[in-house]
């Protein structure tokens, strides 16, 4: 793959040239990649729509405020790291990008999450840890392909029964929200391994209530019986 890192001493901004480089794939431009760095975007350029077949982009730990809708012109983008940023907001273009398959978003200022990325249908990773998320769209059952989804430390209150249609997950991190119950049918998502690690679906620092934290530590089969016996009384 053809690979530029940008990195330097002296750098302050992103030089305008590298726009140019249209058969670039993989481009770095993240400050804790390289120790080095010394700038901090705020504003990713439009100019990036013109680097038409990226498949990788890391963009974390800069200060972005806003990305440019060129970047839903980027139709062979595969991977996109936005961590730690200053991020409230998504633009509407990003649901173009159909081949994104892994998204990272972790530390940013997000209230809700984005109705675009409920587009992305490829997506398979997608970490939304450490916002200020307090709701989900009714439309994530559409990321059928969705295997691992980190919403730990946000503000959710409540989840859509919706998420129990993502059939294919495998790891589910909810740890640190003020969640005091699960839809009836959380206990359908049975590709969640407990384990006896107990890794692969936490429920840590929340106020649960129904099912209780002792029912969720017995997994799928635990929390489906759970509610069965609720229906019952």
């Amino acid at each position: 793959k053809k690979k530029l890192k940008i990195s330097g001493r002296e750098l302050l901004s992103v030089p305008m040239q590298v726009f140019g480089l249209d058969q670039l794939q993989v481009l770095e431009m993240s400050p804790e990649r390289e120790s080095c760095l010394r700038y901090r975007m705020e504003l990713l350029p439009q100019d990036i729509g013109r680097l038409r077949n990226l498949t990788c982009l890391y963009m974390d730990s800069n200060n972005l405020k806003k990305i440019p809708a060129e970047i839903g012109t980027l139709s062979h983008l595969e991977r996109l790291t936005l961590s730690n940023n200053s991020l409230s907001s998504l633009p509407t273009e990003m649901g173009a990008l159909q081949r994104l398959h892994s998204l990272h978003l972790a530390n940013n200022s997000l209230t809700e999450l984005p109705a675009p990325l409920c587009q992305l249908r490829s997506l398979t990773f997608l970490d939304v840890s450490d916002n200020k998320i307090d709701t989900i769209p009714s439309s994530i059952r559409h990321l059928e392909k969705l295997e691992t989804l980190l919403l730990l430390f946000n503000s959710l209150e409540s989840l859509p029964v919706d998420v129990c249609f993502l059939r294919n997950l495998h790891t589910l991190w909810l740890g640190n929200n003020h969640l005091q119950s699960l839809p009836a049918a959380f206990g359908e998502l049975v590709n969640l391994d407990w384990g006896y690690n107990y890794c692969s679906c936490n429920f840590e620092g929340n106020p649960l209530k129904s099912p209780p934290p002792e029912v969720c530590s017995r997994g799928p089969e635990g929390i489906r019986d759970y509610f069965s016996s609720l229906h019952r009384i």
